[in-house]
């Protein structure tokens, strides 16, 4: 009896490789063996790098609010402390927005919680 090989299939699986490596640069973007090897890779970076976003963006937040703090004369940490002690529900993201697009409502907040 002779060998049966689903073609169909394992060409679909090729082609949807190869257009996820399409605008990759040389023969990363066309050759299977080199593009099935980057296009893995990249979806390792993608899946990492997901997480890590989360990461940079809090990092950031805590960067702006703490510039906005200082110049009203308090650390970031005292400002957190202060704003947890006084039940102010505002996380790191809207009290960065307002440090940077509105700082009379930053100001404000300041003020409630000293």
């Amino acid at each position: 009896m002779p060998r049966s090989v689903n073609a169909v299939a394992s060409r679909a699986r090729r082609k949807k490789t190869l257009k996820l490596s399409k605008g990759y640069f040389g023969s990363r973007g066309n050759v299977w063996t080199v593009a099935k090897n980057t296009v893995e890779k990249g979806l390792q970076y993608a899946y990492r790098d997901r997480k890590t976003k989360k990461r940079n963006f809090r990092a950031l937040w805590i960067v702006r609010i703490n510039a906005a703090a200082r110049e009203h004369g308090m650390s970031y940490s005292q400002f957190m402390g202060k704003l947890n002690q006084s039940d102010v529900n505002l996380n790191r993201k809207v009290l960065a927005d307002l440090a940077m697009n509105n700082p009379t409502a930053f100001e404000a907040v300041i003020a409630s919680v000293k």
